[in-house]
C-alpha cells in the first residue's frame, strides 16, 4: 500500500505544495506528517501505510524540500513555512487533526499550534525539539553562525561544516545500530535535492533562522502548559542534534505526557517505523473522541 502522491497550488502565496496522503477511506482522524532537514515526504514512506491502516495521513514537503515548488522571490523563514502550511491545511480542508512532528517540522508545527490551538488534538513528537535542553553539541557550527555577521566567509563555513554529503549520511547512520536499516536512497535523495542550483542559500538562511524559534520556546512551553495537549514523545536516544533531554522537558509542562526511547538515532522513522507506529496508534487510541 503506497500513499498517493498529490500536488495542490495554493491560492495567495502560488506554492505549488507536493504531498503525501493515504487512509480516510472512511471517515476517520487525520495525523499531519511534517518532516525535517535535509528530508521531505519521502522519509515517512515506511511510516505512512502503517499508520492509515487506522488514520488518513498526509505528509506535504515543506517549501525548499522534496518536490514543493515556489514563486520566485520567496522569502524563506520559519515564519513563511508555517505560513505554507496554514495556507495548505485551508486549501486541502483540514481543520482538525493529531501531528506528528520532527526536526525542523517541530518548529512549524509548533508555531502552527501558537495559531491554530483548536486544530491540534495531539503531538507526537519524534526528536522535535522545544527546549533549550534538547540540543546536542553538534549545533557548535550552527549556533556560531548565529552570532557571525552572515558575511560570504561566515555562510561558506557553515556549509562546508554542515551541507556535505557526509554529514547528510551522518545524520541517518549514526546512533542507528542497524545501518543496514537505513535506505541509502534516504540520504542520497536529500543530498541530490539539495544539490540543487540555489539550494544551499535557502538552507543556509534557515540556518540563521532557526534561532527565532528558540526564541520562541517559552511561547511553545505556555501552550504547552496552558493547553495539556495530549502529547507523545519517541525519540532515538543515540540522537546527537536533539538529544533526550529534550524529551524528558516536556513533562515539565505535560506533567502527563507519554516518553519513550528507541535505540535509534536522529532519523527513527527509517530504522524503527514499525514500532513507531506501534506507540502512535496506542497513544492515540487511549484519547477521547
Amino acid at each position: 500500500m503506497s500513499a498517493q502522491i498529490k500536488t495542490i497550488t495554493l491560492p495567495k502565496s502560488q506554492v505549488r505544495m507536493f504531498y503525501r496522503e493515504l487512509g480516510g477511506k472512511t471517515p476517520t482522524k487525520t495525523i499531519l506528517l511534517l518532516h525535517g532537514f535535509p528530508s521531505s515526504s519521502h522519509q515517512y514512506r515506511k511510516l505512512i501505510p502503517l499508520l492509515a491502516a487506522k488514520y488518513r495521513v498526509v505528509a506535504p514537503d515543506l517549501p525548499g524540500f522534496g518536490f514543493t515548488e515556489v514563486p520566485e522571490g520567496f522569502k524563506y523563514s520559519f515564519e513563511t513555512l508555517a505560513d505554507t502550511l496554514e495556507e495548505f491545511l485551508d486549501a486541502i480542508s483540514l481543520s482538525k487533526f493529531s501531528i506528528y512532528i520532527f526536526d525542523y517540522g517541530a518548529s512549524v508545527g509548533l508555531r502552527l499550534a501558537l495559531r491554530r490551538a483548536d486544530a491540534i488534538e495531539a503531538i507526537i513528537s519524534q526528536n522535535g525539539n522545544a527546549y533549550k535542553e534538547g540540543f546536542g553539541d553538534v549545533w557548535g557550527p550552527i549556533q556560531d553562525f548565529w552570532a557571525s555577521e552572515n558575511s560570504p566567509a561566515d555562510r561558506a563555513k557553515v556549509a562546508d561544516a554542515m551541507l556535505t554529503y557526509d554529514i547528510t549520511k551522518f545524520q541517518y547512520l549514526n546512533g542507528t545500530p542497524d545501518a543496514s536499516s537505513i535506505a541509502p536512497e534516504s540520504y542520497t535523495l536529500d543530498y541530490a535535492l539539495m544539490e540543487r542550483p540555489g539550494n544551499k542559500d535557502i538552507q543556509l538562511d534557515l540556518f540563521m533562522d532557526y534561532q527565532n524559534n528558540v526564541a520562541l520556546y517559552e511561547n511553545f512551553q505556555e501552550y504547552f502548559r496552558s493547553s495539556q495537549v495530549p502529547l507523545l514523545a519517541i525519540w532515538g536516544k543515540n540522537d546527537v542534534f536533539f538529544i533526550p533531554s529534550g524529551a524528558e522537558a516536556f513533562k515539565k509542562d505535560i506533567p502527563h505526557a507519554q516518553v519513550k526511547f528507541l535505540d535509534a538515532g536522529h532519523f527513527a522513522s527509517e530504522s524503527h517505523a514499525e514500532e513507531i507506529a506501534d506507540e502512535i496508534i496506542s497513544f492515540l487510541g487511549q484519547l477521547k473522541g
